[in-house]
């Protein structure tokens, strides 16, 4: 097979274009677009069972698409998975790892199997292992590990081939905010590098941490996609925080604003806690608007700012649902890993 040639014009590593998987009647995919470019993030969101995990099986070749078109990083993920594999990484949501080996045979195994020679295999074991804070156990028997632990080392292991694309799937469930935050420097460190990453992630703070861009699933299909602050901006705009220069100005300037009327301005509040008022805008005008009618009623302004809606608030307004914390996505398989098919 010969290798498929890049999207000269898109500079895109994923490419995905009406993907379909269905289990039985169940649609988990159903005719998902998507593209992800070169040396970014892509955080893809979406409630449970909306699709994430089979989306990602499939594009990693655990899962054979029933319709649709993918190429990831030059291949087709149908016709040229064993080349795929060479050039990604994947973490499922959980840690697999033979827990008879140590955590450094682990690493080494993996390296040795994306045919990394032994000396770049065994420095690239040490490196990792480095890494994710795993150095002292690193000849210890995996099964001996914490739970965190493992989850570090499956980590370090779909890390290990530097591969050019890189799949987590909920990347950091379970793990303490300190090893969390080691994984985002390693992801962003990765990128910084020219590898190109697919979140999955219900945990917002991640998605705003490490994605560029978002992409919305729900029931298998796309729902919303862009920047952070351009789906915020989509889901209730904007409000208007203006801090009095005399704290005792708080209620006289809410009212201020309220018996003026201005168009398309519903009203303000007092956020005594923090000395704010806070009014509800949709546009700059708006802004401008409320901003010259305190001026000429003589008021004091220490500063302004305008706030977008929360990450978690736009997820509720677009899905209808709650974040949660991440748990199983239960979309018909079982959670291979790569690390099975990696040969």
């Amino acid at each position: 097979m010969t290798r498929i040639e890049k999207n000269s014009g898109g500079g895109n590593a994923v490419e995905v274009r009406g993907l379909v998987k269905h289990f039985g009647d169940t649609r988990a995919v159903d005719g998902v677009d998507l593209d992800v470019k070169e040396g970014t993030v892509l955080g893809v969101l979406g409630p449970n069972g909306a699709g994430k995990t089979t989306l990602v099986r499939c594009l990693s070749t655990l899962l054979t698409p029933d319709a649709g078109t993918a190429t990831v990083a030059g291949y087709d993920v149908v016709r040229q998975p064993r080349q795929l594999r060479r050039t990604i990484g994947l973490t499922g949501q959980y840690a697999s790892v033979d827990e008879k080996l140590s955590g450094w045979e682990n690493l080494y195994m993996i390296g040795r199997l994306l045919d990394l020679p032994r000396k770049d295999a065994r420095r690239r074991a040490d490196e990792m292992l480095e890494r994710f804070s795993l150095t002292e156990a690193g000849k210890r028997a995996a099964h001996t590990y914490s739970g965190g632990m493992r989850r570090r080392l499956d980590l370090a292991a779909s890390m290990i081939g530097q591969p050019s694309v890189l799949y987590l799937d909920e990347p950091t469930t379970g793990l303490d905010p300190r090893t969390r935050n080691e994984v985002w420097d390693e992801v962003k460190r990765m990128v910084a590098e020219g590898a190109t990453v697919l979140l999955t992630t219900q945990y917002m703070e991640e998605a705003e941490q490490l994605a560029s861009e978002l992409t919305v699933i729900d029931r298998g299909k796309v729902i919303a996609e862009g920047r952070v602050n351009e789906l915020k901006a989509k889901v209730g705009g904007r409000t208007l925080q203006i801090r009095p220069a005399e704290p005792g100005e708080l209620h006289r300037m809410v009212g201020a604003i309220a018996q003026a009327g201005l168009d398309g301005i519903a009203g303000a509040t007092a956020d005594v806690e923090e000395g704010l008022v806070n009014v509800p805008i949709v546009s700059d005008e708006q802004l401008t608007a409320v901003i010259g009618l305190l001026g000429e009623r003589g008021f004091a302004i220490a500063g302004i700012d305008t706030h977008l809606p929360s990450l978690d608030e736009v997820f509720l307004a677009i899905t209808g649902q709650k974040t949660s914390t991440p748990a199983d996505e239960r979309d018909g398989q079982a959670d291979n890993e790569l690390q099975e098919v990696a040969v």
